[in-house]
């Protein structure tokens, strides 16, 4: 390998790196396996020998593969992977589900919202321009593949709310005094939006949200744990989203 590639792989650590290059990086065998079958375009495979095939793929011994790796143990293989740019057209908001996230800013709770978004038929997630990067080498592998599949906007979040709720869109939140998620009428299709892991969702979001949720603990009076994990939360209200559809038998 030359200087110069070491230099591009490591540079995609870095979001200005990822924005530059107009690249993203994925580690594993199993990752990249399914990224070549995906429409996704992969530009450049560094693998070790034996491992993949084919006119993008460059051998490198151990060594390099250290070098190259973002992970505590080398994997034996890394990708270069163009960024996808997605449309969302605002029919399709009105039509299902989608999730909005508002400066969540862990790699690794963003990687576990994706990946349950994949899980329960979630096509896309918009995101709030100080929400963590999807395509950081962190939240890219705690997706676990669902990247492929879950399409992520970054847009000015509060913006885009307001046009849905004039689009008759229900906009859907997470707060301490919001209803009983269990209790409340749910619809099949809109947005629900999650916070902030500290802060919760910031006021100019908070404006935009028609339906405040609250995920009550149990016994209902019991004092223990201020809040969830935003990612915990956030499986829990789709969950029950989903399972509202299948009692009525909605798509």
């Amino acid at each position: 390998m030359t200087k110069a590639e070491i230099q591009l792989v490591r540079s995609l650590a870095d979001k200005r790196g990822r924005t530059e290059q107009g690249l993203f990086l994925a580690e594993g065998e199993k990752l990249i396996g399914e990224l070549r079958t995906s429409q996704l375009r992969v530009r450049q495979i560094y693998a070790l020998e034996g491992i993949f095939a084919g006119d993008e793929v460059e051998v490198v011994t151990p060594r390099e593969m250290e070098r190259l790796s973002q992970l505590k143990t080398p994997s034996n293989s890394v990708a270069l992977v163009e960024i996808p740019r997605y449309r969302l057209h605002p029919e399709e908001l009105r039509e299902r589900l989608t999730l909005a996230l508002d400066e969540v800013q862990n790699p690794g709770n963003l990687g576990t919202i994706i990946r349950l978004a994949d899980w329960f038929g979630i096509r896309d997630i918009l995101c709030s321009e100080g929400t963590a990067d999807c395509f950081n080498p962190k939240v890219v592998q705690a997706t676990m593949g669902a990247i492929l599949r879950v399409r992520v906007h970054y847009t000015d979040l509060a913006a885009a709310l307001t046009a849905a709720a004039r689009d008759g869109v229900p906009v859907y939140g997470t707060f301490l005094e919001g209803e009983n998620l269990y209790e409340s009428r749910l619809s099949p299709a809109g947005i629900v939006v999650m916070g902030n892991e500290g802060r919760g969702v910031t006021p100019s979001v908070a404006q935009c949200i028609s339906r405040k949720l609250f995920i009550p603990p149990w016994p209902a009076d019991r004092r223990g744990s201020e809040s969830l994990n935003v990612a915990m939360a956030t499986g829990i209200v789709c969950a029950e989203f989903r399972r509202r559809t299948a009692m009525h038998g909605a798509k």
